[in-house]
């Protein structure tokens, strides 16, 4: 018994890192990284502001396995001021009308450098003095106001690209964002009832929805719901919307 347990741990393992290295693939635009953690280089630049630049409406979001809507909006990001790699994190989600408080705290995990530079279409960036350019990724976790209905709480990896300016200051790289799959500020996770302690599995991202079901986003230069998911909150999703449901 101890065995078969040990074999399919084994091959879960296996099967979670080949989705894992598509999923980069994929969220890189194949770009290719180097292997080295350069965590520490960076502890004293500031990343909160590349988890707010983009418009709520282009946030992208899934619940469960039927892909139900949800809306997710990060209010307020700050710099831990004693641990370099703590974020602390207020926002809030919206399922079906619902919506909840959440704060909760992003730990940066791993930071690394591409190997060659990307200057977007025409190279208009080549000549902006960028000092490096790579992605992030963090453990993130976000607890729902317990007192709120259907409230739980949010869990995973988020994966984000940034770049580094010629004034030392890290920004939001949108520089590949008329590229056909861009996508940037991936959260990659579950969500879980404080009340049933059921796990569903919660993804968002700017422009695409990561990990979704092959048949859910059938757009091409843009996010485009298939007609299949309209029922779960997807009828009236519009890429121009103005909703500011958190306020």
């Amino acid at each position: 018994m101890k065995l078969l347990i040990w074999t399919f741990l084994f091959f879960t393992h296996i099967a979670i890192a080949q989705s894992n290295e598509i999923f980069l693939t994929t969220f890189l635009l194949e770009s290719e990284l180097k292997s080295e953690n350069v965590l520490g280089n960076y502890n004293h630049f500031n990343f909160s502001n590349s988890w707010t630049q983009t418009e709520n409406n282009s946030v992208l979001g899934i619940i469960g396995k039927e892909h139900q809507r949800i809306k997710i909006k990060l209010i307020s990001i700050k710099k831990d001021t004693t641990n370099p790699n703590e974020y602390f994190v207020l926002g809030k989600s919206c399922v079906k009308g619902t919506i909840c408080d959440f704060s909760g705290i992003i730990t940066l995990t791993e930071i690394k450098e591409v190997k060659k530079f990307h200057f977007g279409v025409d190279d208009e960036y080549a000549d902006k003095g960028i000092k490096s350019q790579g992605i992030l990724i963090a453990n993130y976790e976000f607890k729902e106001n317990s007192e709120q209905k259907h409230s739980g709480i949010f869990k995973g990896k988020l994966y984000s690209k940034w770049y580094l300016n010629s004034e030392n200051q890290i920004e939001y790289d949108n520089i590949e964002f008329i590229s056909d799959g861009y996508t940037n500020n991936a959260f990659v996770g579950i969500w879980k009832s404080y009340t049933s302690k059921k796990e569903k599995i919660c993804n968002w991202a700017d422009y695409r929805v990561p990990n979704s079901n092959r048949d859910f986003d059938i757009g091409a230069g843009e996010f485009s719901p298939n007609e299949k998911y309209f029922d779960k909150g997807w009828s009236d999703y519009k890429p121009m919307e103005i909703d500011e449901w958190w306020k």
